[in-house]
């Protein structure tokens, strides 16, 4: 595959709407973002815009069914950030619309790995891409001639006459005299304005990359399918005794997983089951990464040991093997969540796992179809998009929320203690889980914690909300949720003081251990203190980073 050659001079009405809707959307981005100390639906709106003024300006990117898709996955991507923002659901935006900017400069969709070097090569080339573009225009014009320099003498006369009448009227009427002198041509350098520009700058050089994306060229893909790769002692007898080694070794590993973990039955003396199931999960995931890569540097298809009959079977077994170990791994990670509680994280990690799994049933697949390398990689990342596409439709912060609050030790489930500082972590994500947790019978020490941080909470969802920058469909109907659940269970609003992440006071300033007698101690100074405020580590708003939990780390 080799892309196409390079284009030619951009034709000039063309370049010039290319550069007015980049200008547009420039100062759109100024309205909606620069100085906005939230940002809500608003992303959303504008990345629709980018999207809509990018087919518009630029209709060969419909012309291709690639294309076509990549267009569609920005445009579902941009309906979730309008719902409500997050990082995921922004990446998938970026790369699915520079994918449509750049495949109208390629000849075909080849494989993912190879569009992966596309766009980790088109972030440094689109910087210089308004100066390349200035550059071929400037020779455009040198071949074409004079012309367009005549094109525009015809606004000096215009531009000259009126300038010398209104001269001329400023000197006899004193109105127009102190409106000339009033308008201000050029505004006042400060560094806000620098600030300004650079942001300004930035939009439009991102902009840009998409209306006039640069020609990012690879070297020719190999003829015949994947690359033959010689490793030294890697032949059939080396990988049909390291397959039978290695299934020899999981089956160990499995045969006890499926004895303590499947079974549920008793552990050593000293160890607990969420020690067992904490210290084997990550490990066990790069164990299968590793074996997945064995197969695919080992085992290529046409290769002489992917002929082999029994390596295959071998090869079958192993990956089976491998599937196993992922479903403990993952049964592991629910024992832990049990022990201790759901985060964000750990519902990420297990995506992730589910992903594992998703690879080595394709590596299988492509071992026993007889598939190519491109074709691997390209269903990976068709199954990685569908998955983390379907992320940015829920609230993992608040399933994990939702979930803490059911199995929480205070009331009556068998997970670990409600962790409010988590909870806090959250912010909005949390705030239904906690009106929840609030009318359930607790006690009241905790009961007095959680409508403190209920109602900041909430104080906070409102905030964000009554500013239109932070505006977001998901908290529009959280918030109206949660003041329907207020006011129909008749909850109490809480005045927001300083308190600890947990909603715990603050406690009071403790004594300096210097005292009456010690020596360099004034016998006649009453004793000192020393005032220990620990941070405000109450909910921020939807939009800032949180501390970390006191507890247990939820990272984990």
């Amino acid at each position: 595959m080799t892309d196409r050659p390079a284009a030619r001079p951009p034709k000039l009405y063309s370049f010039l709407m290319k550069v007015a809707g980049a200008l547009l959307l420039v100062i759109l981005a100024d309205r909606l973002f620069f100085r906005a100390e939230r940002v809500g639906s608003t992303l959303g709106g504008f990345a629709a815009a980018f999207l809509i003024l990018t087919v518009c300006l630029r209709l060969e990117t419909l012309r291709s069914w690639p294309s076509r898709v990549a267009l569609l996955v920005a445009a579902l991507a941009s309906a979730a950030m309008m719902v409500d923002v997050g990082l995921l659901p922004l990446a998938i935006y970026a790369v699915s619309l520079t994918v449509a900017a750049l495949l109208p400069r390629t000849t075909r969709f080849d494989d993912g790995w190879r569009w992966m070097q596309r766009l980790i090569l088109h972030g440094p080339l689109a910087l210089f891409g308004p100066l390349r573009d200035w550059m071929i225009l400037r020779r455009a014009r040198r071949r074409a001639g004079p012309r367009p320099m005549r094109s525009l003498a015809i606004f000096v006369l215009p531009l000259a006459g009126s300038i010398v009448f209104l001269t001329l009227f400023a000197q006899a009427n004193p109105l127009i005299a102190n409106a000339l002198a009033n308008l201000q041509l050029l505004p006042e350098i400060d560094a806000l304005t620098i600030v300004r520009v650079f942001f300004w700058g930035g939009t439009f050089v991102m902009v840009w990359s998409v209306l006039r994306p640069p020609r990012v060229r690879l070297r020719p893909a190999p003829v015949g399918g994947d690359p033959e790769i010689d490793l030294p002692g890697v032949n059939a007898a080396s990988v049909t005794l390291s397959l039978a080694a290695f299934n020899a070794i999981f089956a160990l590993q499995n045969g006890l997983d499926l004895a303590y973990l499947w079974s549920n039955a008793p552990l050593p003396a000293g160890m607990t089951l969420a020690e067992y199931a904490h210290r084997g999960a990550y490990p066990l995931i790069a164990t299968a990464l590793l074996a997945g890569l064995f197969v695919l540097v080992t085992l290529r298809p046409g290769s002489a040991t992917a002929g082999s009959r029994a390596i295959r079977l071998l090869v079958t077994l192993w990956i089976a093997q491998n599937l196993l170990l992922v479903a403990s791994t993952m049964l592991r990670t629910f024992d832990y969540i049990d022990a201790y509680s759901l985060t964000r994280l750990r519902i990420a990690a297990l995506v992730w796992m589910g992903l594992v799994a998703i690879g080595l049933a394709l590596i299988c697949a492509r071992l026993l179809k007889g598939k190519s390398g491109g074709w691997l990689i390209n269903a990976n990342m068709l199954a990685a998009l569908v998955v983390l596409g379907a992320c940015t439709t829920f609230d993992l912060g608040r399933m994990a929320a939702a979930w803490n609050v059911r199995h929480a030790r205070e009331v009556g489930g068998a997970g670990a203690a409600i962790d409010l500082c988590y909870l806090n972590q959250l912010g909005p994500s949390a705030l239904l889980p906690l009106i929840e947790l609030e009318t359930r019978p607790i006690p009241r020490e905790l009961r007095d914690r959680v409508q403190w941080l209920r109602s900041r909470t909430m104080a906070r969802l409102a905030a964000d909300q009554a500013d239109w920058h932070g505006w977001t469909l998901r908290g529009a109907r959280r918030l109206r949720a949660a003041e329907e659940s207020v006011l129909r269970l008749r909850l109490p609003r809480r005045r927001d003081e300083r308190r600890l992440c947990d909603g715990r006071p603050i406690p009071p300033p403790t004594p300096s251990p210097i005292r009456p007698g010690d020596p360099g101690a004034d016998p006649d100074a009453p004793p000192t203190v020393e005032t220990v405020v620990p941070p405000d580590e109450g909910a921020p708003s939807a939009n800032q980073a949180e501390p970390k939990p006191l507890t247990e780390p939820a990272g984990r």
